[in-house]
C-alpha cells in the first residue's frame, strides 16, 4: 500500500476520534481538538492527490477511496453541526444530495469504461465547504463572525449546486446509450 493510500485510510479513521471529539460535551477543549483532527483530515485530502500525482501513485483503490474519504469527512462533519445548531438541515440535504448525484454518475461513467477526474469547480466547491466547516466549528460569536458565518455556508451552497450543474453539463454524452 502506498503513503497517498495510507493517508486516505487515515483520513476515514480520523472521523470517529473528530466526531467524538466535537460532540461530546464533556471533553475538556473537545471543538478544538475536532478542530485539529478536521484540520489534519483535510491536508491529507491535499497531501495525498499531490504526492499520488507528482510520484505517479495513483491506484484504483485511491480513485474509489479518497472522494469517498473526503465525502465522509465533510458529510460526517456537517451532520454533527447540524445536531449543534450551527448550520440548516436543508443546506445539508442539499449538499449531500449533490453528492449522491455526482457519485451515481460517477458509477454510469465507469460502468462505461469512463473515468470523470474532478473539475475545477467541485475542487474549489470542496474548499469552501471545509473552510466553512472550520469556522463553523470555531463558534467564535459575535455579529461579524455569524456574518462571516453565513457568507461561507451561502457560498459553499452556491457552489454546491455550480459544480453539480457544470459537471452534468460536461459528461451529459455520459447518459446517452
Amino acid at each position: 500500500m502506498n503513503l497517498p493510500n495510507k493517508l486516505t485510510i487515515m483520513r476515514v479513521i480520523l472521523i470517529p476520534f473528530f466526531l467524538v471529539a466535537l460532540m461530546v460535551p464533556d471533553i475538556p477543549y473537545g471543538k478544538w481538538i475536532a478542530l485539529g483532527i478536521f484540520c489534519v483530515a483535510a491536508i491529507t485530502d491535499t497531501l495525498d492527490g499531490h504526492i499520488a500525482r507528482k510520484y505517479n501513485l495513483i491506484t484504483n483503490f485511491g480513485k474509489f477511496m479518497d472522494p469517498l474519504a473526503d465525502k465522509l469527512l465533510v458529510c460526517s462533519a456537517m451532520i454533527a453541526l447540524i445536531e449543534l445548531d450551527r448550520i440548516p438541515a436543508w443546506i445539508v440535504i442539499i449538499i449531500i444530495a449533490r453528492e449522491f448525484i455526482i457519485s451515481g454518475f460517477r458509477l454510469i461513467a465507469a460502468d462505461k469504461g469512463i473515468v470523470i477526474a474532478a473539475g475545477w469547480w467541485g475542487k474549489v466547491k470542496t474548499v469552501v465547504q471545509m473552510v466553512m466547516i472550520i469556522i463553523l466549528i470555531c463558534d467564535f460569536g459575535g455579529h461579524i463572525a455569524w456574518l462571516v458565518e453565513q457568507v461561507f455556508i451561502y457560498a459553499a451552497l452556491a457552489l454546491t449546486v455550480i459544480s453539480l450543474v457544470d459537471y452534468l453539463m460536461k459528461n451529459k454524452g455520459v447518459l446517452s446509450d
